[in-house]
């Protein structure tokens, strides 16, 4: 029953795709309202219709239903309840019907909050996000169908994959990174409308941004919640080893950050309207490379999901899409240019907007080479060869300290490059920071020289980041901000300082981990007890944990420094009831100087000694921290605000001269998250 039921639905959600692609396209031409209303009902169709086949296929892994192929590919008897409902996205066919119901629910939302906007843009933004759906939903209809029938009915099944279960960011991860892929489709939707109606106002403009935004804060929580999982589960200490699939994520990561930045300088200024477009389009299809990294098998990988028949139809799809955003690029973006202005100084806020964007995009560059040129050489020559860390950390390193540079430099700058006077003494404390900084990094044993010039051009960045916040707390009280209004009028610059001190923080753990780590392999036996790098490690035994569908073997380590015992690492041998092979899993005692790390190399369960190697990672936790200080800050930011007074276009009216813009407290680097004109009363808002 329960196949045939959710097959339907499938098919019910591709039928309501297509036709409302072609409803919207045409009431879009047309630019006819009534139309328009019959494609905002087919989004409430699609929604409904593909969220209730989602919660069916739910419902089969919940009750253990082998009938249905999909249960019969990750289910498992013994696995517990939540694993049980995490296991939707822990297999290929089940993680596309996912990105299929995020999509559907984002466009219901897009449909409804756009529905007292621009008929014309709103109806080709939804038909663009109409044919995104009908791919994923022919998808899910066809080779990559979750609810085929099995028969015979199989009594049980293998389960999802160990690694997967391994630890609880996995639950979290998978989810948190489809709605930034899946949040790409809209922005990209409403460029695409922008281009083909030669309009982009600046209500459209700004809700741009906030789709952009909200895309780009779920995607930065995923990529950290699997470089914590990597760093929690593998056992090799690290959190990120430019492979392939990573780097997937990473890819629109940094065009989306780009487009933050570029959008600000064409709300403000009109400039760059048409490389906005670029990168709202760029992003998108990014995504959808990603999407095709994992979901292809083509890439071998812990990340990626094992070999199918999608690989060809999704090359297929991004295909057409990559022809159709040349074409429709090349004939919109001139319209839109008839209102851009040029960049008149270079030296401005602007100027450097821009700068950032460009080194950004050698960055994306430098990965997206890296990550395929291997599989485009063994498609030529037959070869297999792999890109290790070492191009990555020379090309993309360089370019890190040129962003914090650009981070400790902007800030100050005023837009339209109107140079207020002694605007370089604004420098002297930075420069202090700097210096100090690399001082205080010389003593403490650091002699890497781009990790010493990180440190420097970190500390620079950070106390300017700290003097906006300042800035940003008196500029509001000045303007009476008591209340909800002063809240949010703090609350939209704060935010984007947040993800400035956040980046800040995570180039420091990153320089620190990398270059400063040590380790060591250790044997114990029970009792024995290792002075290292200051650390204290007493062996006490192997135990055992059985949680029913694993059992893990642990091997016990009293941690002190000094006197002081600071804590337990446990190091296991995790064995799953559905897989032969053990699953090493390390021990890690996190603290704000560095986290000890012991990772199991062998077990004698006779004797009761290991093997481990024991790994010393300076400021780790930093990097979560600033992570999560990223996505806390970009949350900020996207929810909605309130009343704001009127604002001009785009496309029509003069922008505030150099002058405004660059008086004292009008804008700062809070404009890359933050800044946009502001919002008509009554309007909608994403």
């Amino acid at each position: 029953m329960i196949p045939i039921l959710g097959r339907g639905l499938v098919l019910v959600a591709l039928g309501a795709c297509s036709a409302g692609a072609l409803i919207a396209f045409v009431s879009g031409y047309r630019r006819d309202p009534v139309g328009a209303g019959l494609a905002r009902q087919m989004a409430l169709l699609y929604a409904g219709v593909i969220v209730l086949a989602g919660l069916l296929l739910e419902f089969a892994l919940v009750t253990h239903d082998f009938s249905v192929s999909y249960v019969a590919e990750v289910g498992n008897l013994s696995t517990p309840l939540y694993l049980a409902l995490a296991s939707l996205w822990s297999g290929r066919d089940g993680s596309i019907l996912l990105w299929g119901v995020v999509l559907a629910v984002e466009a219901l939302v897009f449909a409804r909050v756009s529905a007292r906007r621009d008929t014309r843009n709103g109806s080709y933004a939804l038909g663009v996000i109409f044919v995104i759906g009908a791919f994923y939903s022919l998808l899910s209809a066809g080779p990559a169908c979750p609810f085929n029938s099995v028969s015979p009915v199989p009594s049980d099944g293998p389960g999802p994959n160990p690694l997967l279960q391994n630890h609880i960011l996995m639950i979290a991860h998978p989810p948190a990174l489809y709605l930034g892929y899946v949040g790409m489709a809209i922005p990209f939707g409403m460029g695409i409308a922008s281009l083909l109606s030669g309009r982009l106002d600046a209500v459209w403009l700004r809700s741009i941004r906030r789709w952009n935004l909200f895309a780009w804060t779920f995607l930065t929580l995923g990529i950290l919640l699997g470089g914590w999982w990597s760093y929690e589960v593998l056992g090799w200490g690290g959190y990120w080893a430019w492979d392939p699939v990573e780097n997937a994520s990473l890819l629109p990561w940094l065009t989306s950050t780009a487009l933050l930045h570029s959008v600000v300088a064409t709300q403000r200024r009109r400039l760059y309207i048409g490389w906005t477009m670029v990168l709202v389009v760029a992003s998108f299809l990014l995504t959808m490379l990603g999407t095709f990294m994992t979901r292809s098998g083509i890439f071998n990988s812990v990340h990626s999901f094992t070999q199918s028949a999608i690989g060809p139809v999704f090359l297929a799809f991004i295909g057409f899409l990559l022809l159709a955003c040349v074409l429709i690029l090349s004939s919109g973006v001139e319209r839109l240019n008839r209102s851009a202005r040029p960049l008149a100084r270079p030296l401005s806020k602007e100027g450097s907007f821009l700068l950032g964007n460009l080194v950004l995009t050698v960055i994306t560059l430098t990965v997206l080479l890296g990550s395929l040129y291997p599989l485009i050489h063994e498609v030529l020559t037959g070869e297999k060869i792999s890109i290790g860390a070492p191009y990555y950390n020379k090309m993309a390193i360089p370019m890190l300290v040129a962003l914090l540079l650009l981070m400790a430099l902007a800030p100050v700058l005023p837009w339209g490059g109107a140079l207020r006077r002694g605007l370089w003494k604004q420098y002297f404390v930075p420069l202090g920071a700097a210096l100090a900084a690399f001082g205080l990094a010389l003593a403490l044993g650091a002699r890497n020289p781009w990790a010493l010039m990180t440190y420097s051009v970190s500390a620079m960045a950070a106390t300017v980041t700290f003097h906006e916040l300042w800035a940003a707390a008196r500029s509001s009280a000045g303007k009476g901000g008591r209340g909800l209004p002063g809240i949010f009028r703090l609350r939209r610059r704060t935010a984007a300082n947040l993800v400035h001190l956040g980046v800040i923080l995570s180039a420091v753990a990153i320089a620190a981990s990398s270059t400063q780590g040590r380790q060591q392999e250790m044997n114990f036996v029970p009792g024995e007890t290792v002075d290292w790098q200051g650390w204290t490690l007493n062996y006490v035994g192997i135990d055992l944990a059985d949680e029913g569908f694993r059992v893990a073997e642990r091997a016990n380590f009293r941690v002190s420094r000094g006197d002081r015992m600071v804590g337990v690492v446990q190091p296991a041998m995790t064995h799953y009831r559905t897989s032969s092979q053990p699953i090493a899993t390390p021990g890690v005692l996190a603290r704000i100087g560095g986290d000890l790390y012991i990772s199991l190399v062998q077990m004698d369960r006779k004797e009761h000694s290991v093997s481990v190697k024991v790994i010393l990672e300076p400021l780790v936790s930093w990097l979560w921290v600033g992570g999560l200080l990223m996505v806390a800050a970009g949350l900020m930011a996207t929810w909605p605000h309130g009343f704001r007074p009127s604002f001009s276009t785009v496309n029509s009216s003069p922008g505030p001269s150099a002058t405004e813009e660059s008086s004292p407290g009008h804008a700062s680097s809070a404009d890359v998250v933050a800044s946009s004109p502001s919002r008509a009363k009554g309007e909608d808002r994403p």
